[in-house]
């Protein structure tokens, strides 16, 4: 059997044809779902800065490179896709950060999903580090089920798996965890 030159560049074009195909099924759906005005986010933001504010004070700034707006949903949110550094303020300037490597905020609940490196430095220097965080709005209180580790200022530490705690960190409850609490004996 004799291969001609042209058999050759008939095959070769429809080799490529073929891996242009297939190569563009994973951009298909995505390109479907930004043509799907029910699955599209009601806005996209880049580089953001968002301050809020409580009688002309700013008690927080957010920054992030992206996020998506999904408030247009039944159950709404606005999402962080890139990561998230938020700074709190109190009353006397006093600052906390929170950082994340993504973000969710559900409007309807006040519950805050952070993810992916989650590390918190309060005020007082107590330093929470995570893998997933959540924070409820509504009820003041943080928690996890997941690995964390918890330094507070006079040197005690925590390690384990899930807390709870309000979110000024004075009022914790561990589930499983390993450490070493200084405990001041002179106030009885």
């Amino acid at each position: 059997m004799k291969i001609t030159y042209r058999e050759i560049i008939k095959g070769i074009v429809t080799l490529i044809g073929v891996t242009m195909l297939f190569s563009c099924e994973g951009n298909l759906n995505e390109v479907r779902a930004l043509q799907n005005p029910a699955d599209a986010p009601a806005g996209t933001a880049n580089g953001i800065l968002m301050k809020y504010t409580d009688s002309g004070r700013v008690v927080a700034t957010l920054k992030s490179p992206k996020m998506f707006d999904f408030e247009n949903k039944d159950f709404p949110y606005r999402e962080f896709p890139e990561g998230v550094y938020i700074e709190f303020f109190g009353k006397d300037n006093e600052k906390s950060t929170v950082t994340a490597d993504y973000g969710i905020v559900y409007s309807g609940t006040g519950l805050v999903d952070l993810r992916g490196n989650v590390v918190i430095f309060t005020a007082d220097s107590t330093l929470l580090e995570g893998e997933q965080l959540y924070w409820d709005q509504n009820q003041s209180w943080v928690f996890t089920d997941r690995e964390n580790q918890i330094k507070f200022p006079d040197g005690s530490f925590n390690e384990g798996m899930g807390f709870d705690s309000n979110q000024n960190f004075d009022k914790f409850n561990f589930r499983t965890n390993s450490g070493i609490q200084n405990i001041d004996e002179s106030e009885k």
